[in-house]
């Protein structure tokens, strides 16, 4: 018997190491996409910030003073361009065999996705191989049940603040445009903050009914709580598990629930990822 056991909780370590090597693929990726884009955003800061001086003196050449605006650009300018070496040492000065440096190229994170894709192949394919008995796979499919609330409840907290970013901005634009538009005599600098203002306000109306971000973080919150509901149930024995002395039915039920939440779940996705049908005229 202790042969057995043995065997079981070496395949659970090996599987553990796997998902080990998974974790630290997903964070180097996400770490190495963050600095590549503070680099792209920290050198072409200083560019784009010449061009908008240079178009808005332009447009404006004969109508609006914009000396004040250009002298307070130089200091801007120059911290720009203190800041892309100092980034650039930042991350990279700590490093002397070249390993973080290759971090920062624009295929760095495209070979660790590759590599993170083989090791997802390498775990399954060794589950595959690992006989564990079933209630065992039950009762380690329990314990990332957990996980898998986290991560619908980030998935909503991150559509939640979207949504409500969009709506700030369609709140204070209609506010905006409508108190420039009701100006007897709108200057020519606010006649076009009301059209960036009715931009904006059109804009982000139009991304929050195209994407349904509200919707996403309302089933993502709804699923998270339904399967907390049902794990916090299965282990202090309420509710559908209430006076249930079969601990292998039980689990199997719970298994049963969480799928079927995940597959509702999964359904609800793909029918906010279609299209908006416009009715024909």
């Amino acid at each position: 018997m202790a042969q057995p056991v043995a065997a079981a909780e070496r395949a659970v370590e090996e599987l553990l190491q796997h998902d080990r090597t998974i974790l630290e693929l997903r964070h180097e990726i996400r770490r190495a996409r963050m600095r590549r884009f503070i680099l792209v955003s920290t050198y072409s800061s200083a560019p784009m910030l010449l061009f908008l001086l240079f178009v808005g003196n332009i447009a404006t050449w004969g109508r609006i003073d914009l000396s004040r605006i250009n002298i307070a650009g130089i200091p801007i300018l120059i911290t720009l361009l203190i800041l892309c070496p100092v980034v650039r040492f930042r991350s990279c000065g700590d490093v002397f065999d070249g390993s973080v440096l290759n971090e920062w190229k624009a295929g760095y994170a495209v070979e660790k996705k590759i590599d993170l894709e083989l090791a997802i192949e390498r775990k399954r394919l060794s589950a595959a191989s690992i006989d564990l008995p079933t209630e065992t796979r039950r009762h380690i499919y329990r314990e990332t049940v957990p996980g898998a609330i986290e991560q619908y409840r980030t998935g909503g907290l991150r559509y939640r603040r979207v949504h409500n970013a969009f709506q700030s901005v369609i709140i204070i634009g209609s506010l905006a445009t409508s108190t420039a538009a009701s100006l007897a005599e709108t200057p020519a600098p606010f006649k076009w903050i009301t059209v960036g203002t009715s931009f904006a306000v059109g804009l982000a109306a139009g991304f929050t009914g195209y994407f349904k971000f509200r919707e996403r973080s309302f089933y993502l919150q709804q699923t998270a709580d339904s399967i907390e509901e049902e794990y916090d149930a299965v282990k202090l024995k309420v509710g559908r598990y209430k006076g249930s002395v079969d601990d292998a039915a039980a689990l199997l039920e719970f298994t049963e629930r969480i799928e079927t939440l995940k597959n509702d779940q999964r359904k609800r996705q793909q029918q906010l990822d279609q299209p908006t049908e416009t009715p024909e005229g």
